[in-house]
């Protein structure tokens, strides 16, 4: 690979979406050029179909659709969309949400628990199946969930579920499920790591938060220092 692939990853409302902003820029400012993409695409075909099951527009519920069949309607999601994807043409590519994400939360819904989980198959199937290209390094932005709750709570409207919360949003016990899967699996794959967001129930400062990052790209080799 010659575009360097980071995904951003983390439990719902862990503040993602800002440190995708400021990571974009800080690699910017080193003179690289930064593509980036987020998932799901809820203007997609596919990616329509998850946000109707993820606001349960429809009547249908993501957490009630078999772990599988959720995981493919993501993966599929991610399969159009970077069909278009040159490697090369941008030094870094950067992606809010991807293969991690499905895996984790296909693999921790209440229809599932004492399922064996689904990571190694959902690795599978988007990277090997489909042929989507492998992270260079999965972050996983860890913060507690009771305070990543209050920032979904901060989000105001989105497009796919209006000012609420979607269905795996709003299960607390879901979300602790999937800090645990995202730690877990970051334990076992070094392609993962986890950043931690907080201290005690408070978050850091984004900014902090963000000069870890590049701490961490540069003991990976990712950057220079």
């Amino acid at each position: 690979m010659k575009t360097k692939i980071i995904t951003i990853e983390g439990i719902d409302g862990s503040g993602k979406t800002v440190q995708y902003g400021l990571l974009s820029k800080a690699l910017e400012e080193r003179g690289f050029t930064v593509a980036q993409r987020s998932y799901p695409v809820y203007d997609s075909y596919f990616g329509g179909q998850v946000g109707r099951y993820l606001s349960a527009a429809d009547g249908d519920r993501a957490t009630d659709v078999d772990q599988r069949s959720m995981a493919l309607w993501f993966a599929m999601d991610r399969f159009m969309d970077l069909r278009d994807f040159v490697d090369g043409e941008a030094d870094f590519l950067l992606l809010n949400r991807y293969v991690l994400s499905n895996a984790v939360y296909q693999s921790i819904r209440d229809r599932d628990l004492g399922k064996p989980d689904i990571v190694d198959w959902v690795f599978d199937l988007e990277y090997n199946v489909l042929g989507l290209p492998r992270p260079d390094l999965n972050l996983f932005f860890d913060v507690e969930p009771e305070r990543a709750g209050i920032n979904v709570d901060n989000k105001g409207f989105r497009s796919y579920v209006g000012k609420g919360k979607d269905v795996y949003e709003s299960s607390k016990p879901m979300q602790q499920r999937a800090r645990e899967k995202y730690t877990e699996i970051a334990n076992r794959y070094s392609d993962t790591v986890i950043v931690t967001c907080g201290k005690g129930k408070a978050m850091l400062p984004p900014e902090e938060i963000a000069e870890k990052v590049i701490r961490i790209l540069i003991e990976r080799g990712i950057l220079e220092s």
